[in-house]
């Protein structure tokens, strides 16, 4: 069976990568390593949270009266999690490893999500800098409350967070370098992990190849691109932000390349390319034309989002197996190979969410006003700190060696806020509150 500790799959890895950096015994024997990091995931306060945290629309809002309320980050990442489930165990992956990874990969997102992002970055500017990947590895190792080990100082326990395994926590890894360290563009804004937390980061990533994403995290990095384009297309659909007509019109169409090139494709990706992509989406039999919003309309778009993921996942899957074989592929044996003509097809997408759902007047507002509430609300913490953080963040405040290290602190109280408790958050400590944009 699927998952057991004698599956073949699980028996792939080795002692190292189901190591733990705090050694423990397991609780309920029979279980794999990677079944336990799974559960832990799962069960965690981390994972609930992101039902209250954006993905694309603001959790809370609709886009009709009778309309479920959209994707949160809590449901991008339930997806992402069952299409890199699949995809892995296809390609010879423990499917409970991957799907941990997939379910923890967006953790320390912020409120407002990456709105929210950027605004903390500022705010960060002078302790390290804010990235989500980094913080979700920070709270998967670190903020999560599940194991405790000895203070070797002799003071207080340490917290080693959820206290996954090596192959998991490298699995959740989408930027295997620490900021300004990326292999090929020192100024990315993107990066794994915190100064502080090298120490762990440097464990997890023992024995692997510099910059080099394990196998897990690049199946799972391909199983969120793939959630997120398909899923933000059809929320974008159904709430009548797009009408599918308009992707016939060439200045329509002008416009989604000039989103997308630099973007979600290479700076040097033709426009041509991107048109070819498009047009083989929109000549298949599937494709969700004319949609008008009925039953008959809305369970033709849940067939057309099926079979998008399964076109992507399919391409990926044939192309890897083209060139590794029928072999199971995992950790550092081989590189997930994704066509162009996929990755095209999938940037396409992306690119149609970002022009008619991102970018529309009344959600740049609602952006602004997010960044104003997450600001106001840093420096109001900040000056109150470390009264006004929860016990759990006013230890680390007041136990920290520094100043950077105690705004971190704050911080990572901000961090781990639903978009919701910020907004409350921040009209208490300012006396005031800010529209919702609900």
């Amino acid at each position: 069976m699927e998952g057991t500790p004698h599956a073949p799959a699980y028996e792939s890895y080795d002692t190292a990568a189901t190591e733990r950096w705090a050694p423990e015994p397991d609780k309920r024997p029979g279980r794999t390593a990677f079944q336990r990091d799974r559960a832990r995931v799962l069960h965690s306060a981390a994972l609930r949270r992101l039902a209250g945290k954006t993905q694309v629309v603001t959790p809370g809002t609709r886009s009709y009266e009778w309309d479920a309320s959209p994707r949160t980050r809590l449901t991008h990442s339930l997806e992402c999690a069952q299409i890199g489930r699949e995809l892995g165990a296809a390609l010879g992956c423990d499917p409970d490893l991957v799907e941990a990874a997939c379910l923890s990969h967006d953790m320390g997102h912020p409120p407002f999500g990456h709105n929210g992002e950027e605004a903390l970055n500022e705010f960060a500017k002078d302790c390290g800098g804010f990235e989500g990947n980094a913080q979700s590895l920070r709270l998967l190792t670190r903020l999560e409350p599940k194991r405790f080990v000895p203070d070797p100082a002799g003071g207080q326990p340490v917290s080693v967070g959820l206290n996954l395994t090596r192959a998991c926590l490298d699995a959740a890894t989408k930027y295997p370098w620490a900021r300004g360290d990326h292999p090929t563009d020192p100024g990315s804004v993107k990066f794994g992990a915190y100064e502080d937390d090298l120490p762990v980061f440097a464990w997890l990533r023992r024995g692997a190849p510099a910059d080099r994403k394990c196998f897990e995290a690049q199946v799972m990095d391909w199983a969120d691109d793939v959630a997120y384009s398909v899923h933000d297309f059809e929320d974008g659909l159904h709430a009548g932000h797009l009408d599918p007509n308009l992707l016939f019109a060439e200045p329509e169409r002008a416009a989604i390349w000039r989103v997308a090139i630099g973007r979600y494709v290479p700076a040097d990706t033709e426009p041509e390319e991107l048109r070819e992509a498009l047009d083989r989406l929109m000549e298949e039999d599937w494709w969700p034309h004319g949609y008008d919003g009925s039953a008959v309309a809305q369970a033709r778009l849940k067939d057309a989002t099926s079979q998008l993921v399964g076109r992507f996942c399919l391409a990926a899957e044939g192309a890897t197996r083209e060139a590794y074989g029928s072999g199971r592929l995992t950790r550092y044996g081989a590189e997930l190979v994704v066509p162009r003509e996929a990755r095209n097809e999938c940037a396409v997408l992306k690119a149609v969410a970002d022009l008619y759902v991102m970018q529309r007047d009344e959600q740049e507002r609602l952006r602004a006003d997010q960044r104003i509430v997450l600001a106001e609300l840093a420096e109001a913490l900040s000056a109150r700190a470390p009264e006004g953080l929860d016990p759990q963040f006013r230890a680390i405040f007041d136990a920290a060696p520094d100043d950077r290290a105690r705004k971190r602190a704050v911080i990572d109280q901000i961090a781990c806020l639903t978009d919701a408790a910020a907004r409350s958050l921040h009209a208490r400590l300012t006396r005031r509150g800010r529209h919702t944009g609900g």
